[in-house]
């Protein structure tokens, strides 16, 4: 996909926006916005800590979501520019949850740098190749994130701990905001390309799944107890696919039209874990 100058004019344009509204809405510090002075209130939760830290592991692959996004989409300003500033607040996202980790009691030190060690002994490669095709996937993969912090928050909120509970809400909206930027890149791709953009669309969902599958340690046992926080297939559905879908101005006919077999296989993933 060969992006005109035109198209590449509004990508800027669209990451400008997105990038005033970070700015003066949303910015927030790992140091002053969350109440760290009330972690020694925090109930231990050995379920809460367990997300956390797979949380914080997938985040782990930064390095790697940053390198291989980045020289992806270098040509085009707006979406290299995108990708750097995403880095940064992904960064945040990762220290924040080792901090919580270490202040609250629930892991040590020693027990973090070894779950990092065990992280970081794989590396993570990106699914798809083209700029349009990785827009598919964020816009997906960051509304799924979205939607499991915000279960995470609420399930926060329910312990009494304000302190994680901070953690997830700051998260959340950044997630929030991040696939809004791929929504409004991908419909510029709809008006430029509609086929093309259908069909990536397509491709993306019909091979989509989280990263850090297969790369976690103990990715199972971890997906299990995702699931117990109440996320599975039907939420992926009816919370993130179908939204998106909606938010796009794309129906499912459409999907089917643009590849075939359907684009929502039985087998179809769904986000048990987040990542950047």
């Amino acid at each position: 996909m060969n992006s005109t100058l035109a198209q590449r004019e509004k990508v800027y344009r669209a990451y400008m926006d997105f990038f005033e509204k970070a700015e003066r809405r949303r910015r927030w510090s790992v140091f002053d916005d969350i109440p760290w002075d009330k972690v020694e209130a925090v109930p231990h939760d050995e379920t809460a800590a367990l997300c956390a830290e797979t949380f914080c592991g997938v985040e782990m692959y930064l390095p790697d979501y940053v390198a291989q996004g980045i020289n992806c989409m270098r040509d085009t300003f707006g979406h290299g520019w995108f990708v750097a500033n995403w880095g940064y607040e992904e960064s945040k996202h990762a220290l924040s949850l080792r901090m919580w980790l270490e202040k609250s009691g629930h892991r040590t030190w020693e027990q973090i740098l070894e779950f990092e060690r065990a992280v970081l002994s794989k590396r993570w490669e990106a699914p798809f190749t083209t700029p349009r095709q990785l827009s598919c996937y964020g816009a997906i993969q960051e509304q799924a994130t979205f939607v499991i912090y915000r279960r995470q928050l609420e399930c926060a909120r329910e312990r009494g701990d304000v302190v994680l509970a901070a953690v997830y809400e700051h998260i959340s909206k950044d997630e929030a905001a991040h696939a809004g930027f791929y929504r409004d890149v991908l419909k510029l791709e709809l008006e430029e390309d509609r086929e093309g953009a259908l069909a990536d669309l397509a491709h993306t969902f019909a091979n989509f799944q989280m990263p850090g599958v297969g790369l976690v340690p103990e990715y199972d046992a971890r997906v299990g107890v995702m699931r117990s926080a109440g996320i599975d297939r039907n939420v992926f559905l009816t919370r993130v696919w179908l939204p998106t879908l909606k938010q796009l101005g794309v129906s499912r006919t459409d999907l089917l039209r643009a590849r075939r077999p359907a684009v929502v296989p039985a087998s179809s993933p769904s986000p048990e874990q987040p990542a950047a």
